[in-house]
Order: structure tokens, then C-alpha cells, then sequence
């Protein structure tokens, strides 16, 4: 399926999705052993709306030459994995400080993903912070306040879990859920 890589470190070391992969039915974590990353092309968005999350909707190309890398973990809070070495090179990439979970504070903040037109920032608010969550990937509320993306795809869709979260120039998180009775806002999880 599609989702959006958050990180990328020097080594080539990747982690995305900000959750696990779950079972469809059951909602229960896969167990995985392996796995291949692929590029995904964005060709449309089904926007969100309350009632439905909305989804982007792309391909994968699922030939060899298409792998990006190889996924080694499906956890909790998202999957891990390395880039292919000839990969490295060739993805844009921008450096980034981790922010550890005592800097972040609710206000201003960007989120970055590709909804069909390149890698872009958007504007965000963290609304709300849980610094000791049950739930990992409930660890803070954001709400999207960027006009663009909210005439793009409604506020947060399906396929945009795993987006940095960017704030004061530091990576501090990745967007993890949509309130589906609310597109405009959603969770994040602590980058840490």
C-alpha cells in the first residue's frame, strides 16, 4: 500500500508509516519478516471528509528495478528498513535535528508529503500533547490549517501516514492517524 517515508539517516537506515502495518480485519500487527520499499507515483486524491478519511491514490511499480530497499521491521510505530546503496544518492534529501519529545510544543508546525505534486510543505498546528500516552501514536494532536492542502485532499488522508512533522526546524514527529469524523486533524507520534 502506499504511505510516506518520515526519515532517512546518513547510514541509509529508513523508517515510515509512524504505525504498523495491521491486518485489514483484525486491526492486529503482521508479523513480517522482509519486505521491499517501493516509489509511489500520486495520481489522485480521494479527498477526506467527516465519515471518510479520504485516501491518496497511486502505483507501484513492483518491478526489481524499482526497489528502493528492503524493510527489516514492521513495529508499532512504523517500519524500519535501509536503502538500496544505489539509492542513497539519488533521493533529494534535507538534514534535519531531531527534536526530542520535551521540545515540541503545541502551536505553529509544517507537515511534509507528496499529494500529486511533489514533496511540499504544509501548515500545521500541534493543538494538544499527551506526554505519556497509552497509545505511542496518539502522543499529540495536530490540526491542518494550510489551505492548499485542504483543498488538495480535505486535511489528512490515507496514505499520508508517516509525514515528517516539522517544527522550529527540527523533525519532532510523523503524522500517525486521521479523527475520521474530522479530516482537518489527526495524531502524531514522537520522532524519538
Amino acid at each position: 500500500g502506499i504511505g510516506t517515508m518520515t526519515y532517512i539517516r546518513a547510514n541509509g537506515e529508513f523508517a515510515a508509516l509512524g504505525h504498523s502495518i495491521s491486518d485489514v480485519d483484525t486491526g492486529e500487527q503482521l508479523a513480517i519478516s522482509k519486505g521491499e520499499l517501493y516509489d509511489a507515483r500520486i495520481l489522485s486524491v480521494q479527498k477526506g471528509a467527516a465519515g471518510n478519511p479520504g485516501e491518496l491514490r497511486g502505483i507501484i511499480d513492483y518491478d526489481k528495478s524499482h526497489i528502493l530497499g528492503e524493510i527489516t521491521a514492521n513495529t508499532g510505530n512504523g517500519i524500519m528498513g535501509k536503502l538500496a546503496e544505489q539509492k542513497q544518492t539519488t533521493l533529494n534529501r534535507t538534514l534535519y535535528t531531531m527534536g526530542m519529545k520535551q521540545e515540541i510544543q503545541t502551536g505553529e508546525a509544517q507537515i511534509l508529503c507528496d499529494v500529486g505534486n511533489g514533496i511540499q510543505t504544509y501548515r500545521i498546528e500541534i493543538t494538544e500533547i499527551d506526554w505519556n500516552a497509552r497509545d505511542s501514536n496518539k502522543s499529540f494532536m495536530i490540526h491542518v490549517v494550510d489551505e492548499r492542502l485542504m483543498e488538495r485532499t480535505g486535511g489528512i488522508v490515507q496514505g499520508m501516514s508517516g509525514s515528517p512533522i516539522i517544527q522550529d526546524g527540527k523533525l519532532v514527529g510523523a503524522v500517525t492517524h486521521v479523527l475520521v469524523n474530522d479530516p482537518t486533524k489527526g495524531y502524531g507520534v514522537f520522532i524519538e
